[in-house]
């Protein structure tokens, strides 16, 4: 895959997410990775700028758009997925497992509606799958262990890689969400590390590290093994599984965990109106006993 994508990037601070535009130069053709709807989590309020800003670059770029993306279900920012859909005709596709995670959460919200089958979805990709975008070799890789579901794009000689991993210095994503396994984890980061060293690796997130005051989502195949502050060269799985089972147990619930995952195994669509038009989100309660 010697072929370079054009890519821009579009970062939401309130989440620390990254959408990509990803197009072929030669025929215009282009997906969107990952794209974030705007949500007040306080009022309940939610509006599609970061969306907008993707379909009027792709507009004045002359990209035409056939697929949206998803690396996994979010759980910290909620899909614009079906707004780039209804503007642009795009599909939805993200990874088969995302039916487990459906079945993992579909009891938590009693979400009745939710398929369980991925069908909310256009696609599902499989793993090792191979498409086009526009004259581009694309492959989905497999890379579960953030969660059940989680895939990574490799467009030309770019991999969009999710929450897999993040900048050399600030690490790799948790892996204790419902059926994530840091095992797991750091074996599919090592099939991302197994590919050429010059591989370009675009994150989903930042969140600057201490001592780096620019956010940063690019870097490469060979600057992660070499830097890595969690699997670089030398940490064995043991090691990685030890530290990543601790660091984790540190680590809060993300903002909008509750909102994001009840949109996103829907393929970014809200739950379904009630009796009085109003559609829903759910907060479980846990008695303390």
């Amino acid at each position: 895959m010697s072929a370079k994508p054009e890519i821009r990037a579009f970062f939401d601070e309130p989440t620390n997410t990254v959408s990509y535009l990803v197009w072929d130069p030669a025929t215009k053709q282009g997906v969107v990775i990952d794209p974030v709807l705007n949500f007040d989590n306080r009022s309940g309020e939610a509006t599609v700028e970061s969306a907008d800003a993707m379909l009027a670059e792709a507009k004045k770029l002359g990209v035409k758009l056939g697929m949206v993306l998803e690396t996994h279900a979010h759980a910290d920012h909620l899909s614009g997925a079906p707004y780039i859909k209804l503007k642009t005709g795009a599909k939805v596709a993200i990874g088969e497992h995302i039916k487990d995670v459906q079945k993992i959460f579909r009891p938590v919200f009693n979400a009745s509606d939710v398929s369980g089958d991925g069908s909310e979805f256009d696609h599902l990709f499989k793993d090792s799958e191979r498409f086009k975008i526009g004259s581009l070799d694309a492959e989905v890789i497999y890379t579960p262990g953030h969660t059940p579901a989680c895939v990574s794009y490799r467009i030309g000689d770019a991999v969009f890689i999710g929450d897999t991993m993040f900048m050399p210095d600030f690490g790799t994503a948790r892996a204790d969400f419902p059926g994530g396994d840091a095992r797991t984890l750091y074996r599919s980061i090592y099939r991302l590390l197994s590919l050429p060293p010059q591989t370009r690796l675009f994150m989903c997130h930042d969140y600057k590290a201490p001592g780096r005051d620019q956010y940063a989502w690019e870097t490469t195949v060979a600057e992660e093994r070499a830097r890595n502050v969690h699997v670089r060269e030398g940490v064995s799985e043991d090691d990685f599984v030890k530290m990543r089972e601790a660091r984790d147990k540190t680590l809060a619930a993300p903002l909008l965990l509750l909102p994001a995952i009840q949109v996103n195994i829907r393929a970014g669509k809200l739950p379904p109106a009630e009796a009085n038009g109003v559609r829903y989100l759910k907060v479980p309660v846990k008695l303390a006993s």
